[in-house]
């Protein structure tokens, strides 16, 4: 489904990602983990077209998307939840869903899916009509991901969602990214510093060193890898 081959990205004369090469197949969750600064968000802003690759290849469904404008990377399907959630407070949540239609011009279908969402996440609904500033950490994130969601994405990067959560919401918004992954086939690229629990709820995943591919194995392998768990597990 997504293929990177080869990309080096640099900021400035600074280069962040050397020669990275991975693939996610359609239906699965995979995980990308490594400790801070080694270019996992990086390595999600090359796909959404943020920050273009110097060097190297991204496809999409066997379609070239390297250097293409993030709108039209949206419109092919693949939309990204961001590090730190970049929610609209000063919008509704209602508003903030909508934001996350605004290529779309099927109106019933926008209505169809805002319920969807408020399925997904009650307390959504019931906030609709407050500021998105006014809620939670952990339900700014459920709205950060019901605002991709609302771009109808086969591809769902989401970028460090557990980030600031207490266990219990983190436990919840994993639960919930399962869920749209198994149920309605949504398929999820996974940046998480908690490498257990991204491990865990992947079904492969790639470990990421100062910008370099090291490691991509079954995510149950790595679990059980002892440099893995010595490194990221904490065992």
């Amino acid at each position: 489904m997504l293929e990177l081959e080869g990309i080096d990205v640099f900021y400035g004369n600074i280069q962040a990602l050397h020669g990275v090469s991975l693939s996610v197949r359609q239906g699965e969750i995979i995980t990308l983990i490594g400790a801070n600064g080694a270019g996992k968000s990086t390595t999600l802003m090359a796909i959404s077209g943020i920050v273009p690759p110097r060097r190297g290849s991204i496809r999409f469904e066997g379609r070239e998307i390297t250097g293409m404008a993030p709108d039209g990377i949206v419109k092919l399907g693949i939309s990204q939840v961001p590090e730190g959630r970049h929610i609209f407070p000063e919008l509704s949540v209602a508003e903030n869903l909508d934001m996350g239609a605004f290529l779309r011009r099927d109106t019933r279908g926008i209505a169809s899916d805002r319920d969807f969402i408020y399925q997904l996440f009650p307390i959504l609904a019931q906030r609709r009509n407050q500021p998105g500033g006014n809620l939670s950490g952990g339900e700014q994130q459920m709205l950060a991901i019901g605002r991709a969601l609302m771009a109808r994405p086969r591809l769902l990067l989401l970028d460090e969602p557990s980030m600031g959560l207490a266990p219990l919401v983190t436990r919840q918004i994993f639960e919930i990214m399962q869920t749209i992954n198994k149920e309605h086939h949504t398929t999820i690229f996974l940046v998480e510093q908690n490498a257990n629990l991204a491990l865990r709820a992947a079904h492969r995943g790639y470990v990421l060193e100062n910008g370099r591919v090291v490691m991509r194995e079954r995510a149950a392998a790595l679990l059980n890898n002892t440099a893995i768990q010595q490194a990221y597990l904490g065992i």
